[in-house]
C-alpha cells in the first residue's frame, strides 16, 4: 500500500524542467521522468536526462509544515552525510546537484545519480538464508566504515538544534527531550506518559558516558534503505546506502537498531562478525552495551510512534500500526525496567 502523506511536495513537469536547467544548463533536457514510490517523507522522481544521465530528483517537505524537533533541514544533512560516507568507501549516492536556496518551488532540492539494483526489502524473502546472511554481514561491514568518520560533536548536525553537544550523554538527553515534546504537542498516544518514559531513560543515562568518540551513525539501515544487486547470476551484493537524512553523530551501537529492525540481533550473528570483518573493531554488547542499545531502540520507537502525526496520514492502518509499535516500545521500557539504572 502506497501511503500518501502531507510532507511529500510533488512537483509539476513545468518545475521539473526549471528544476533541470538551474542544476544543468539551459540546453538540459528531460527525456523520461517518473515518482518513485516507498517513501513517506520527501517526493522521490527518477529523472533520465536527453544525454543519458541517470537521476534521482528528492524534494523537501515544505518549510512551514510542522513536523517533529529533528527534522530540520535534513536534506542538507542527507547531502553531508553522502560526502562525508563516499570519502570513507561506503557506497552512497553522488550529490550531482544540491539546491538550497528555495528559490524555484519554495523548498530544497537535491541531484542524486541513481543508485543501481533494487532495495533488500524487494527480494530478501527470495534469497537463501546463507545468502541473505551474507548480504546483512556486507551492510554490517560498510556500517564499520561509516563510523570512522568522526563529527566535531554529537547529536544531530542541524542548525539550532539542541542536540549539538559536546557529549553524547547530553547529546541523546536532548534528542529523547525533543521527542517527548513532539509526542505532547501532537498529542500522540504513548504506553507510558511522557515524563515517566523521559525519567526510565534518564535513569541509564551513565552507560552513554562510555561513548568517548562522536561517530557517524545513519541510523535508518532499514531493508528500504539498502540497495542491492539484482542482475540474477552472481552473488547478490550491497550496491548502496540511501536515504542518509537522518544521519547523527554518536554511538556507533545505535546503527544495530536499524540494522535489525523488528528482528532480534541475538539471531543474526552475522552482523556483528561482518562489522569486525571491515578490520574497524568489534562492537561490545556487555550489559552496558545491551542497555545502550535498549535505549536506542526506545528512542527509535518513539520516533516511528509519533511521526505519523506530522505525515497527514489517517485510517485505521495507522492506528493498528501505532497501536503494535507502542507494545514493541512497553517491552523495551520493561526491559529498561528489570535492568535498574541509576
Amino acid at each position: 500500500m502506497e501511503v500518501q502523506t502531507l510532507t511529500r511536495r510533488h512537483v509539476t513537469g513545468t518545475e521539473l524542467r526549471m528544476l533541470v536547467r538551474r542544476a544543468f544548463g539551459d540546453q538540459a533536457e528531460v527525456d523520461t521522468w517518473a515518482e518513485l514510490t516507498g517513501g513517506t517523507y520527501n517526493a522521490a522522481y527518477g529523472v533520465t536526462l536527453a544525454d543519458g544521465a541517470d537521476l534521482v530528483l528528492k524534494v523537501a517537505p515544505p518549510p512551514h509544515l510542522k513536523l517533529l524537533s529533528h527534522e530540520v533541514d535534513l536534506m542538507r544533512t542527507e547531502a553531508d552525510f553522502y560526502r562525508r560516507a563516499a570519502q570513507v568507501g561506503v557506497p552512497v549516492p553522488e550529490v550531482v546537484h544540491a539546491d538550497f536556496g528555495r528559490e524555484l518551488i519554495g523548498t530544497d532540492v537535491i541531484f542524486l545519480s541513481r543508485v543501481p539494483g533494487v532495495d533488500l526489502r524487494q527480494i530478501r524473502d527470495g534469497l537463501a538464508a546463507a545468502e541473505l546472511a551474507d548480504v546483512r554481514g556486507e551492510i554490517a561491514a560498510h556500517a564499520a566504515r561509516l563510523h570512522t568518520v568522526t563529527g566535531p560533536a554529537y547529536g544531530y548536525p542541524l542548525r539550532g538544534s539542541r542536540s549539538w553537544q559536546p557529549s553524547w550523554r547530553a547529546a541523546f538527553g536532548a534528542m529523547v527531550d525533543d521527542i517527548l515534546d513532539d509526542a505532547v504537542r501532537l498529542g500522540s498516544t504513548l504506553p507510558r506518559p511522557p515524563e515517566q518514559i523521559g525519567e526510565l531513560l534518564r535513569r541509564h543515562a551513565d552507560v552513554l558516558d562510555e561513548v568517548r568518540r562522536p561517530a557517524l551513525v545513519h541510523f535508518d539501515l532499514w531493508d528500504g534503505n539498502v540497495f542491492v544487486s539484482a542482475e540474477g547470476s552472481g552473488p547478490t551484493r550491497v550496491t548502496g546506502l540511501i536515504d542518509g537524512e537522518r544521519a547523527f553523530f554518536g554511538d556507533p551501537l545505535a546503527e544495530l537498531v536499524s540494522l535489525t529492525l523488528f528482528r532480534n540481533l541475538d539471531d543474526e550473528p552475522e552482523i556483528l562478525d561482518g562489522y569486525a570483518s571491515a578490520g574497524h573493531g568489534r562492537l561490545d554488547l556487555g550489559d552496558s552495551g545491551r542497555r545502550r542499545l535498549a535505549l536506542y531502540t526506545c528512542y527509535l520507537y518513539l520516533i516511528m510512534c509519533i511521526e505519523g502525526a506530522t505525515r497527514g496520514w489517517d485510517g485505521p492502518e495507522r492506528v493498528e500500526f501505532e497501536r503494535w509499535l507502542a507494545g514493541l516500545l512497553e517491552a523495551q521500557l520493561d526491559q529498561l525496567d528489570r535492568t535498574g539504572g541509576r
